[in-house]
């Protein structure tokens, strides 16, 4: 069986970042019997100068995409409509800010280290869309930290200190430089690239012809 190295690179303020892997995870379980694979979490900021404090969403998305409040609308039914076919919930009754997310890149990377990165990324997912928790808020992001089973005081020392800062700069800027300006981004053994919240039936066949090659190459 074929192993494959899948690395993504994403924002947890990216809705179609959650939506782009539960449609990848319903793949893998679709194609188990022919390949396994090893997920890796990679830092994107989708407003690197977004202050602490944040920003209403729905007035960030009217400044930065010139929206309407229909066009704003029909773009949160799109995303509900998604997000119910690829199971997962998005919450647009109470207010929804927008943030910073440096902080939670560095909380990730620690978590890969810890081995509860996917665990870790998808439960800053569910705070941000489902519940809607301030995770510029220092309790609610611990809170988050602690329901995955990661130690809340180590993550708190990390978030007072600048560990993991360089890291996730660092591989910010690599990724910047492969070329990725968008997310999601899903780059498979290093070498194929796919983007965006694909249909579970696109990452199924983009998988399948990807082992084909992979297993024409190893002979």
């Amino acid at each position: 069986m074929k192993n494959l190295k899948i690395d993504i690179v994403s924002d947890v303020m990216c809705p179609w970042c959650i939506i782009g892997y539960k449609n990848l995870e319903t793949a893998l379980a679709e194609l188990k019997d022919e390949m396994s694979s090893d997920i890796t979490w990679h830092p994107f900021e989708l407003n690197p100068d977004m202050p602490l404090e944040g920003q209403d969403l729905n007035e960030h998305l009217q400044q930065k995409y010139s929206l309407t409040e229909e066009e704003s609308a029909r773009n949160r039914q799109n995303m509900a409509d998604a997000g119910e076919r690829a199971g997962f919930t998005f919450n647009f009754d109470g207010k929804r800010i927008m943030i910073n997310s440096f902080d939670l890149h560095r909380l990730l990377m620690w978590a890969r280290e810890e081995g509860k990165q996917t665990e870790l990324k998808l439960a800053f997912f569910e705070a941000h869309f489902t519940d809607l928790k301030y995770l510029n808020q220092e309790d609610a992001l611990l809170d988050v930290v602690e329901k995955v089973g990661l130690n809340k005081d180590t993550a708190r020392e990390i978030l007072h200190s600048d560990k993991y800062v360089q890291a996730v700069r660092q591989e910010q800027n690599n990724f910047k430089q492969m070329g990725i300006t968008s997310v999601p981004t899903f780059i498979i053994n290093d070498k194929y690239a796919l983007t965006g919240g694909q249909p579970s039936e696109s990452f199924i066949q983009a998988l399948k012809q990807i082992n084909e090659e992979e297993a024409k190459q190893d002979t």
